[in-house]
């Protein structure tokens, strides 16, 4: 008779174990879905903050400067982000990476490009 509560006892606490472990697989996944959720919330507010600057950036522009465009203040604003992109990519001891623009505005900077590297091998 000991035998027989024994293992109903024994197969109820391999059951009660299966489940709680089947509680934390289930409270973990839903953890990771949620860090998951806040982490695109985050990116989306911070992209859209970017964009909010970069209108505010436009705006005080073409109002300081004027006989500018939005036109030519995006391209300022273009032109100063790939310059700070080469730079960043330029000072890393391990990157081996060049970004040559394509188009009539590439054609320049890359021509400066090349003129620059001719100039370090003479």
């Amino acid at each position: 008779m000991n035998e027989i509560n024994s293992a109903k006892r024994l197969k109820y606490a391999v059951a009660e174990k299966a489940e709680g472990q089947k509680i934390l697989q289930v409270k973990s996944a839903e953890a990771e879905a949620e860090a998951k959720y806040l982490s695109g919330v985050g990116v989306a507010k911070q992209r859209k903050a970017i964009v909010d600057g970069l209108r505010s950036s436009i705006v005080d522009f073409s109002d300081g400067v004027k006989g500018t465009s939005s036109k030519d203040v995006m391209d300022l604003l273009l032109l100063t982000q790939y310059f700070d992109c080469i730079r960043d990519v330029g000072s890393a001891n391990h990157c081996k990476t060049t970004f040559v623009p394509s188009g009539n505005t590439g054609a320049g900077i890359r021509n400066s490009l090349l003129v620059a590297d001719a100039a370090k091998l003479s």
